[in-house]
């Protein structure tokens, strides 16, 4: 991620006016002398020493801002010539204003107060050696101007270092924030696939390992029966490869992959040989976002995986119904029950909680209710936007 550089319009526009009114300043008092003093025999040092602070002043934006060795000998070079510019020709005084700013900006801060201080004191003098009698205004005037450049440049050194400091504080919260939603997501994203295996794959591989146990134990005895097992298991193999396949593709369960609804997904289901399942459908059917329907997919499919692997029941019944709001499946079964809902920690992957998990990510709610030799319900509710 790139840093952006902050803002410094003010402080280019400061400087290109700094430079503006040196040189200004420069070529009035140069002119002002000459036409004061004609032919004297200073003037060819007057002249060459104008020149030279202009050449001079001229290269200081090449040497850049930071107080490096060499701005500092350009910074040394340019106020002895000023000074000794000045001490040959008073009208050359006022040129320490923009002197002032220069001085700001490449030395600390310490060190450039004195500066401007003695910058200041010689613009008195010389302002005292032009008046022709003592002017209270020429001792205090200097003075008071070098100490409003002098805040001026302060504040907004403080302001453009308040708001590199806010930047730098934006970035790395937005650096922050950034991880932490990829933090988040690679969860999430772990999370999601490991209820898609197990929803799926893992359904997979133990309706396999149950047809393939039947099998083999009805081969000698029952060969037609048990080649029907092994052809199931077969399909079912065929069907994990799909759903396989698919979810590294990151799409929809292959039973909805090819347009199919959910409620012809939910009656292609199966929970094994001996368990038979039945399903109803209630109310208006309406369409469901393909996040719903995967799902309760997903939640049907895990459902009868717990009924075939924990309940012992023989039949197994889903119902889809559709109340306008919401959209409903229950599961239910006619097993021996329990007291206390499993949470299919023991080595056992998700269940349930894949179930919630699900449930709670659509803004729905699941419940179950179930008694010791009574059976079990599941009910998944989820509310649905209304149709405009």
């Amino acid at each position: 991620m790139s840093h952006p550089a902050p803002p410094r319009d003010d402080t280019r526009t400061l400087t290109t006016v700094a430079h503006t009114a040196f040189f200004l300043l420069l070529g009035a008092s140069l002119v002002r002398f000459l036409l004061r003093h004609p032919g004297e025999p200073r003037t060819p040092w007057i002249i060459a020493l104008s020149v030279t602070l202009a050449l001079l002043y001229v290269l200081g934006p090449a040497l850049g801002a930071a107080p490096t060795a060499r701005r500092l000998l350009w910074l040394g070079l340019v106020v002895t010539t000023w000074t000794v510019l000045v001490v040959l020709a008073p009208s050359f005084a006022w040129c320490a204003v923009p002197l002032f700013f220069t001085a700001l900006r490449t030395l600390p801060p310490r060190a450039a107060v004195v500066l401007v201080a003695l910058l200041t004191t010689f613009v008195v003098i010389a302002q005292l050696q032009l008046a022709k009698s003592f002017d209270p205004n020429l001792l205090l005037a200097p003075p008071a101007v070098a100490a409003l450049a002098t805040a001026v440049f302060v504040h907004m050194e403080r302001q453009a270092q308040a708001q590199r400091t806010l930047i730098d504080d934006l970035i790395r919260t937005r650096r922050e924030l950034a991880a932490t939603e990829r933090r988040e997501g690679t969860l999430a994203e772990r999370q999601r696939l490991s209820m898609e295996i197990h929803d799926t794959l893992a359904q997979n591989l133990s309706s396999q390992q149950m047809l393939l146990q039947a099998a083999d134990r009805t081969w000698d005895s029952d060969p037609a029966t048990a080649r029907a097992h092994v052809r199931t298991a077969t399909g079912i193999a065929a069907h994990g490869l799909a759903e396989a396949r698919r979810l590294v593709h990151d799409l929809a369960p292959s039973e909805l992959a090819d347009g199919a609804g959910l409620a012809e997904a939910l009656r292609s289901l199966d929970a094994g040989p001996d368990i038979e399942v039945r399903f109803h459908l209630e109310g208006t059917p309406a369409p469901l976002p393909d996040r719903v329907q995967s799902a309760l997919l997903r939640i049907a499919q895990g459902a009868l995986a717990n009924v075939r692997e924990h309940s012992g029941a023989r039949t197994a019944a889903l119902t889809l119904s559709f109340l306008g709001d919401q959209v409903v499946l229950d599961i239910a079964d006619d097993g021996h029950g329990f007291t206390e809902p499993r949470t299919d920690t023991a080595g056992r992957g998700h269940g349930l909680p894949a179930m919630r998990a699900r449930v709670r990510q659509l803004g729905g709610t699941l419940t179950i209710e179930s008694t010791p030799g009574e059976g079990t319900v599941l009910s998944a509710a989820i509310p649905l936007e209304p149709t405009p």
